[in-house]
């Protein structure tokens, strides 16, 4: 592979992942944060201001660094991927641009009033610019999916003979994609998961420590809920993502479980070590009938194998290797799913012992839902999107234009490592700031009741 390309790739997941650290959180804690302010708006709860005040710091230490960390990834598009882009603007474009000029808009102008507003605006306005700053965040990552999306499953699009760029032709066609719409709710659930796994995280910390019970356990209480709806709806999602996927998709699925014969039943791999050279499994260790199951809903269908798939693209876009990396997809997906399911066990815990009334009396279940509860958090959200990505591989607009040659022809390797080595040791940098505001507001805990009657007294009815 062209050194340039790689540093370029490389470059582009180090950024994007690190941007994602980020991105889930604010899609949940924002609708989260609203919900508390809505419940103490309706009841004058002083707990739940306190619980909006502290839980709204860290959101915006989150929302903050997301911005800058998102900034870089259009950049790139035109600085090492100018033939790609050149190829696909017409249609990429479009959703980019409505992300920036609409939906980041309003989450920006709203999110500005609700921080500058606690003693200008009344309570039922103030909590109306959060809730529009949620739904802000949500458009946002629609719009961003919708070109995502194109990607994974390129419509409503014909190829210019003259330009050879690709161009809209249909554009309720694109924004109706079946991908788009697996994709959407399922990135929703994950921001829900994220930010309850953080959020339960913190809590128990402060649990353990019997600091602040009284906004702890509530804010457990929030967290557990929405860390159990969320990894629910991750899985639920997930499924039907991934049935799109066998149809639209079917070499990352087939990559996935490392499935080089078409299999009428298909077995779901539990355990593999694959021999690439000689196109089989070494090991694999199966439940039969699985794979099936969860592509098709029944337990007889077909699942077609790397083997068949590989053969098909050859006869189709002439002579190469179609196969995606199979050590990262087939141990990306685990990873993933392994996360999503640790995550359930979690929320339900949490659920169970606040319905108990023993939320703060297990020790052990604060320890694992500060440690394990974030990290599987993370781990799953990286996994998930390198899954996504390496397994279309090695097409950048799948099975319309390969991911070799669309970097930029006129930026040689040296000037790539260079931000690629300058970028990283920035995010790195930028790394300290970010989770020391974050861990010492956490620490810190919510003010007392005192220090926010002032907030409440000026808010004016």
């Amino acid at each position: 592979m062209d050194a340039a390309l790689l540093l370029a790739r490389w470059q582009f997941g180090i950024v994007t992942v690190y941007h994602w650290l980020f991105v889930p959180i604010t899609l949940g804690i924002t609708w989260m944060v609203a919900i508390m302010e809505t419940a103490w708006v309706r009841t004058k709860n002083p707990v739940y201001l306190r619980m909006t005040k502290f839980w709204g710091k860290l959101m915006l230490i989150n929302f903050a660094i997301g911005v800058v960390t998102g900034i870089v990834q259009e950049f790139q598009f035109g600085m090492n991927w100018s033939t790609y882009s050149r190829f696909v603007g017409d249609i990429f474009g479009a959703p980019l641009a409505i992300e920036a000029l609409l939906a980041f808009f309003i989450e920006s102008t709203f999110l500005g009033l609700w921080i500058f507003g606690w003693k200008k605006l009344s309570p039922k306005v103030h909590v109306f610019t959060l809730w529009m700053v949620a739904f802000g965040t949500m458009a946002s990552a629609f719009w961003i999916l919708v070109a995502g999306s194109w990607m994974q499953y390129p419509i409503g699009y014909v190829i210019n003979p003259a330009t050879g760029r690709a161009e809209m032709a249909n554009f309720l066609e694109i924004v109706t994609s079946k991908m788009l719409w697996s994709q959407f709710p399922h990135t929703i659930f994950v921001g829900f998961a994220t930010a309850g796994a953080v959020m339960l995280g913190v809590s128990a910390w402060h649990l353990a420590r019997k600091n602040h019970l009284e906004v702890m356990r509530k804010s457990a209480a929030f967290a557990s809920v929405a860390l159990l709806v969320g990894a629910s709806g991750v899985a639920l999602t997930g499924h039907f993502l991934g049935q799109v996927m066998v149809e639209v998709q079917p070499m990352k699925m087939a990559a996935a479980e490392a499935l080089w014969e078409t299999e009428q039943p298909a077995s779901f791999s539990l355990f593999a070590v694959g021999d690439k050279e000689n196109s089989r499994n070494a090991v694999n260790v199966v439940i039969p009938r699985a794979l099936s199951l969860l592509s098709c809903n029944n337990l007889d269908c077909e699942v077609r194998g790397i083997n068949d798939l590989q053969a098909e693209m050859v006869e189709n876009h002439g002579p190469g290797d179609y196969i995606p990396n199979l050590f990262v997809t087939y141990w990306g997906f685990r990873l993933m799913v392994g996360s999503g399911m640790l995550m359930i066990l979690i929320g339900a815990l949490g659920v169970w012992f606040y319905l108990r009334g023993k939320l703060d009396e297990h020790w052990w279940f604060l320890k694992l839902a500060l440690w394990v509860g974030i990290a599987a958090a993370f781990i799953g959200n990286a996994t998930g999107w390198i899954f996504t990505e390496m397994g279309r591989q090695p097409w950048v607009v799948y099975e319309v234009l390969l991911t070799e040659g669309t970097n930029s022809p006129t930026v040689p390797a040296a000037w790539v490592a260079t931000s690629l080595i300058g970028l990283s040791l920035l995010y790195g940098l930028l790394a300290i700031p970010a989770v020391y505001l974050f861990v010492k507001f956490a620490k810190a805990g919510p003010g007392e009741e005192s220090e926010n009657e002032d907030v409440a007294a000026s808010m004016v009815y």
